[in-house]
């Protein structure tokens, strides 16, 4: 079991290295003694605004995005008792993109896009929860099949979307949809979701370290099960929404991330949670980082690359279940 005071140190090293890299790496690489100069002091060079106005603000959006969804998947998990629980993989993140996607369409300001992609957020968790209650739990099989379903349609609505878009928007929504952060300029409103969601799963972490073992057995032991899963949804659909009203539709980063933090021994929430939302921070910034100096000038979707990552994960996650 790794302790307290070391995983968080570990957790919180790793994502300082990230975002420091982060800052230092691009199309003009800038050392780390000039990126610390140019974040506390203000001589109008280049290099100064590369950092200011560029780097720093795609960082601390990667941060907060890739926490969010690492949240968000850590969340699922432990309450639907499946490693596979993803915002993604049951097409939460698939709902909440449409919303955006048909607000774009409909040619409604930016103001409008994180209400909207949290109504499709809870509306595709409601769809899957729904549909695989059996009685007060979940089958997390069952679960996992409602929720490609559920993914599969919104994709089919998404695809829909797309084919009636005009040509003028559709590069544009592309790009969106496969996860970007090249317009990432205002960090605040996902770093504000993300403390929120955190304090309240923090607040609930004896809770969920309860309800690991199943919501009948929580509520056996004076769980209040019914408030615990409106909360935890709620939570989740609100961590969802915010990282995809911002950059997307990432997927896979709610997979990895709190699966790698339990396979280093860490299972209470209350260092669990904290863990994952520094660990999916340190994994997008670092995605988004190459993601932009990979074939620069241009720009890959971060998508693509948490993609990479997360497909193969997930196959050996269902390895290792049948083998258990």
């Amino acid at each position: 079991m790794t302790k307290p005071a070391g995983a968080l140190g570990l957790a919180l090293a790793i994502a300082s290295a990230a975002v420091v890299l982060g800052l230092m790496v691009g199309s003009a690489d800038i050392e780390f003694t000039q990126v610390l100069g140019h974040l506390f002091t203000d001589d109008g060079s280049v290099e100064d605004r590369i950092v200011d106005e560029l780097r720093l603000p795609r960082v601390l959006t990667a941060f907060a995005v890739g926490g969010l969804l690492a949240l968000a998947g850590a969340l699922m998990q432990v309450l639907l008792r499946n490693p596979l629980g993803d915002p993604y993989v049951l097409g939460v993140s698939g709902g909440a993109a449409f919303a955006v996607l048909t607000a774009m369409l409909l040619g409604l300001p930016a103001l409008w896009h994180t209400p909207l992609a949290l109504v499709g957020a809870f509306v595709s968790t409601m769809l899957v929860f729904g549909l695989t209650r059996h009685g007060d739990d979940w089958h997390g099989d069952r679960l996992l099949l409602t929720g490609v379903v559920i993914a599969a349609g919104w994709s089919a609505l998404i695809s829909f979307v797309l084919s009636v878009s005009p040509a003028m928007r559709l590069p544009g929504m592309l790009f969106w949809l496969m996860g970007d952060l090249s317009d990432a300029a205002a960090p605040l409103l996902p770093a504000l979701a993300l403390v929120a969601v955190l304090l309240l799963a923090v607040l609930r972490a004896r809770e969920l370290d309860i309800a690991g073992g199943g919501l009948l057995q929580a509520a056996s032991l004076g769980v209040d099960t019914r408030r615990l899963r409106l909360e935890i949804y709620f939570a989740a659909a609100l961590a969802t929404a915010a990282a995809v009203a911002v950059a997307g539709a990432i997927g896979f980063v709610g997979l990895v991330t709190p699966h790698l933090v339990r396979r280093l021994g860490i299972i209470e929430h209350r260092l669990l949670l904290p863990c994952a939302v520094l660990g999916g921070g340190a994994l997008l910034v670092l995605a988004d980082t190459a993601a932009r100096t990979l074939i620069s000038p241009m720009q890959l979707p971060v998508g693509v690359l948490t993609a990479l990552i997360g497909v193969p994960t997930f196959l050996a996650l269902l390895q290792w279940r049948r083998e258990r």
